[in-house]
This record gives structure tokens, sequence and C-alpha cells, in this order.
């Protein structure tokens, strides 16, 4: 499916936004070390993705309040969308699930092999809650250095994905100068 020639709806998901369509939808995002999370009922023709920038609501009171907001927590993302599906009749057995991003974008040279940034806190916020809830992974693409673009089709599943230029913040040494 072509992207540019569509005459589908077309929603830009933000960071800390969620998103479910019964209808056919062009759904666009970007990632850096934010995650995507995909899920989508053949049977219903029915597709969700949010977009979650830190991994877990760790305020359980705040997070069971139901605000907007909360679309920002991977896990509480996740835990809405098969909400949502539940409500539908949609068997966990039916969904089909995706994941990615979660990418060391803003990294720092000399950032040591194995720190536990964001993106990878994500990543594991992700796969273990998919993973609680019996969820079937069928495609995952993530980590790296290097941002993503992604456009979902709520009603086929599919997702196209474009990887960005990678790009590095650079500790530069601080010079002084005198100024007269």
């Amino acid at each position: 499916m072509n992207p540019l020639k569509t005459k589908l709806p077309v929603v830009y998901l933000k960071p800390g936004e969620m998103y479910t369509a019964e209808r056919p939808t062009m759904v666009s995002t970007v990632l850096g070390s934010c995650v995507s999370v995909t899920m989508f009922s053949r049977r219903l023709k029915i597709g969700a993705i949010c977009h979650g920038f830190l991994p877990k609501c760790t305020n359980t009171k705040h997070c069971d309040s139901h605000y907007m907001e909360e679309f920002k927590y991977v896990d509480y993302s996740i835990m809405q969308m098969i909400e949502g599906f539940d409500k539908y009749g949609i068997k966990r057995s039916e969904i089909e699930v995706k994941l990615f991003g979660g990418a060391d974008a803003l990294s720092l040279q000399g950032d040591k092999p194995g720190t536990f940034t964001v993106g990878r806190q994500n990543i594991q916020t992700a796969i273990q809650v998919i993973k609680n809830e019996r969820l079937h992974l069928i495609i995952s693409d993530t980590g790296g250095l290097r941002g993503r673009k992604l456009i979902f089709y709520t009603h086929t599943g599919e997702v196209l994905l474009k990887r960005l230029k990678q790009g590095r913040f650079v500790k530069k040494p601080t010079l002084s100068r005198n100024l007269k």
C-alpha cells in the first residue's frame, strides 16, 4: 500500500497517545527511545496503536484514574489497549501484536554497553506486559541507535517502517577563551 496515494484518514500519533480504530485509518508516528505497540484483530478489522515514552506508571492510584496523559506509560497503554479489545469480545489468541522502537537515540558517546537506557526499559516493559498477558508477539523491530517512522494501517494490521538516520549527541569539550 502506497501511503502517499491512500485516501484513508491520516492520524499523527504523538508521544503519550493511543489510538483505536474500527474504520480504516492510517496512523503515523515517529519513535526514538519511545515504543509503539500495535494490536490488530483480523476477524473484526480493528487496530490499535500506542506511543509510550516512559516504561511504567509507578503511582498506581494516579494511573487508575484513567487520565489521558497516562498513555505516556508503556505498561498502562498496553493494558488499556487489551481492555479495549476485551470490550469488542476479541480473544487474546486473536490479537496480532507488534512492537517497535526503544532506540538509544539519545545516548551519549562514551555510554557503557549494557547501560539501562529509557529505550531499553521501554522495550523490556512492553515485552514483559505482552508475555504476562499471554499475547503473541509476531514482529518486533527494537533497540539500536536509530529512530523509526511507522505507518500503521488499522484495518489490515500492516506496519510500514523506515529507519531514520543515526543521530548521536557528542560531548564536546568546553573551550575557555580570554575575551577582551
